[in-house]
């Protein structure tokens, strides 16, 4: 079962898993479940409000899933400073009521909680699962909530739970308010003609470590099938790349010259100059290794912006 299937690193994980067995696949009432896909494929999907605990129990007692992946949540750390309140409902709260629904109706479930690397101390150097904790924002602090929230349940419970904190993930798929979508967005509309040649951007400086969603959903599943209980893994490819460095990556694949300004609006609160991570507990345990290069993974996001410009615009 995934919560958040119907989201960004969630659809990628369900089409990993749907040709190895039935996959329930959970998103968001009022949202329609993903084109297309509605009962195709062995995958269920389902209307749950995680926040309704008698939704989610009466749910888990149907599924009687033997492992939970729990993708869903608020995953927008900038806008985390205007929606604090969604935020920590979306992260923290939700994964009270999801695990005491497991604790409830499906105890033998294996969970697998997605927190994130905003839980760390700003640092020069890669951080480890050891590294000293200090998130700058609501959602970093919202999600080193809901990883307590998680521990708590292997102490207290004895729920056989894995927490894992993704660092950046990007891919097709991606919404366009993430920096790399963002960026292939306006450039396929300024190589379209929709646009002049300006690219709007925000602080380039900043140094992430970047890794390809497909990758990433590839550890998940690695870590729900050997990780121990209560264990804690960074899922990261190691090496950090500044933004302009995408952008510059983005540019070369173009028609058009492009002139690049800064745009206020774009700056975040709170930006640190470099997060990197530190995947050797993640590696050898599994043999995890980054497959592909994130060169690759920017040229199918700036397509899909393209295509979706020319659907836009005939």
């Amino acid at each position: 079962m995934v919560t958040g299937a119907a989201g960004f690193a969630g659809g990628h994980l369900v089409s990993q898993l749907a040709p190895e067995g039935p996959v329930e696949g959970w998103y968001r009432p009022g949202a329609p479940p993903p084109a297309g896909r509605v009962g195709d494929d062995g995958v269920t999907w389902r209307a749950v409000d995680l926040r309704d605990e008698a939704a989610v129990s009466a749910a888990l007692t149907v599924a009687q899933p033997a492992a939970v992946y729990h993708l869903a949540g608020a995953a927008n750390q900038g806008a985390s400073w205007a929606d604090t309140d969604v935020t920590f409902e979306l992260n923290a709260f939700v994964t009270h009521v999801l695990l005491r629904a497991v604790q409830a109706h499906a105890r033998e479930a294996r969970v697998l909680v997605t927190t994130s690397a905003a839980v760390y101390r700003p640092s020069t150097v890669a951080v480890d699962e050891d590294a000293p904790l200090g998130p700058l924002s609501p959602y970093g602090v919202s999600k080193l909530a809901q990883e307590m929230v998680a521990l708590r349940a292997v102490a207290e419970q004895d729920l056989d739970v894995v927490v894992v904190r993704p660092f950046n993930h990007i891919g097709p798929g991606q919404e366009a308010s993430y920096v790399a979508a963002a960026f292939a967005r306006q450039l396929a509309r300024i190589e379209a003609g929709e646009d002049p040649p300006r690219l709007l951007v925000g602080n380039l400086q900043p140094r992430r470590d970047l890794t390809d969603v497909r990758d990433t959903v590839r550890a998940y599943r690695l870590l729900m099938a050997r990780a121990p209980r209560g264990g804690i893994y960074n899922v990261c490819g190691g090496v950090a790349f500044a933004i302009s460095e995408l952008l510059d990556l983005l540019r070369a694949s173009v028609n058009v010259e492009v002139a690049v300004d800064i745009d206020p609006t774009r700056l975040r609160p709170s930006d640190q100059p470099m997060l990197l991570g530190d995947r050797t507990r993640l590696t050898a345990l599994t043999g995890w290794v980054p497959e592909i290069p994130i060169a690759q993974t920017l040229r199918e996001i700036l397509d899909e912006q393209r295509r979706a410009v020319r659907e836009l615009h005939g």
